[in-house]
């Protein structure tokens, strides 16, 4: 694993344009949270607090209204945050100006972004919330790394506006981005020309028909879900931290995943009918990675079983304190380094066999509808386990899902854990006399 991982890890891990989108959906992480905390408020299980804020208006205008509006503004401008952060961190790994880059990004991208249009198919001023969050994601991450390279090449080849020093750089920052920017926010106009004259629709909506197939494989099914957190286990297994590979490539589809089952529950259908998604962001991060990265939520917990029940190890009775508490938040590096998981050929088994397991029942059992689809809610990634299911659910059930797999995360754990501890034991035992000898 050291030999063929590595290698592609450590390539992935330096790739700028992945950096570049992760960057790019970091930057918009704090709007999504926000926006999902309102949703949550909107959509929350109790018909006395709905009938409430849906009655409560004034002047034509709801609570709920006041929700939805903060939702859309936030959450909703995930594809234009994210763009103007692509392409400021792609410019600022080649070493130009980062600001000016996401400017120039966010132009482009409401230029190729359709406007409004009345019944009567004729242009407003404004644009389709639709087309700025989720939906636009493809979009943006493509005029995100355009912009970010073509911003660099003329800025690092010098074909800019130079003033003299007494200039301030604010101000000269803004003139040596004329040129690249005239460019490329002509270019982008060029691309929304050539569709509107040849009818095709709008770019948004192009991208989403090309990739939506043959990345839904990869995003919206079991199987592809499987592969990713195959991989994921594998990266964590040689120290590598395997969502920051992983997820960069993937995390934004599951977000637009999120996003859709955001707009159908606030139309009021959120199910598989309808096209609601079970592979979604909370699907992974609280109901797949409890504990993090390999469920080691059942690992850490498996180990206070064995210090409470056993005759542990020095080392083991040592780290169960230290390792529950972190891991009842979702931060596993003390686990990771500190049992270590990494490199730890006692228990590879379990740490790929219970994310993967944990998927599995989850997905069975949202499929099935013992467990509602999650509503689209971004629940913060450190939100302890049972508390974060009925968030990311507005059900019951979804904290019992996570109660269940908790349960089998620990028995999956328990054996090899004990074995591990009995090593460790042995090791300590063999120590003792070989001091007093």
């Amino acid at each position: 694993m050291e030999h063929y991982l590595m290698p592609v890890a450590a390539k992935l891990g330096a790739y700028q344009p992945l950096i570049a989108i992760r960057d790019g959906i970091t930057l918009a992480m704090p709007l999504i949270i926000v926006g999902s905390f309102f949703m949550i408020l909107g959509s929350f299980p109790v018909v006395a607090w709905t009938d409430w804020i849906t009655n409560t208006a004034s002047n034509g205008t709801s609570i709920a209204d006041v929700f939805n509006k903060i939702t859309n503004g936030s959450f909703g401008l995930l594809g234009l945050i994210g763009t103007f952060g692509i392409a400021s961190s792609f410019a600022e790994q080649h070493h130009t100006d980062g600001k000016s880059a996401g400017i120039i990004a966010v132009a482009s991208y409401f230029v190729v972004t359709p406007s409004v249009m009345s019944a009567a198919k004729v242009p407003l001023e404004g644009m389709p919330y639709g087309y700025l969050g989720s939906k636009g994601l493809f979009i943006g991450i493509i005029i995100g790394l355009l912009t970010g390279w073509i911003f660099q090449w003329f800025i690092n080849h010098n074909i800019q506006i130079h003033l003299p020093d007494t200039v301030p750089p604010a101000v000269a920052q803004s003139f040596s981005a004329l040129i690249p920017g005239a460019v490329i926010i002509a270019l982008f106009g060029l691309v929304y020309a050539i569709f509107a004259w040849a009818n095709w629709g709008n770019v948004h909506d192009l991208l989403l028909n090309v990739f939506a197939t043959p990345l839904g494989l990869l995003s919206d099914t079991l199987g592809g879900t499987i592969v990713a957190i195959l991989l994921n286990s594998c990266f964590w297994f040689v120290g590598i931290h395997g969502a920051n590979v992983i997820n960069n490539i993937i995390q934004p589809l599951w977000l637009m995943n999120t996003d859709d089952n955001r707009l159908l529950l606030k139309a009021g259908h959120l199910d598989i009918a309808h096209g609601g998604h079970i592979i979604t962001q909370s699907f992974i991060d609280n109901f797949v990675y409890m504990g993090g990265g390999g469920a080691t939520l059942g690992l850490v917990l498996a180990l206070g079983i064995i210090v409470a029940t056993h005759r542990a190890s020095k080392q083991s009775t040592l780290l169960a304190p230290l390792t529950i508490t972190p891991g009842l938040f979702n931060i596993n590096e003390p686990t990771m380094f500190g049992l270590p998981v990494v490199l730890n050929t006692t228990i590879i088994i379990p740490f790929i066999v219970a994310p993967i397991v944990n998927a599995i029942i989850t997905y069975g059992a949202m499929a099935s509808g013992i467990v509602p689809l999650g509503t689209g809610a971004v629940i913060p990634w450190t939100m302890p386990p049972i508390i974060s299911g009925f968030l990311a659910t507005n059900s019951i059930n979804g904290s019992l899902l996570q109660i269940v797999n908790i349960i089998i995360d620990i028995l999956l754990y328990f054996p090899f854990m004990l074995s591990l501890n009995n090593q460790q034991k042995l090791a300590e035992d063999s120590e003792q006399k070989a001091s007093k000898n």
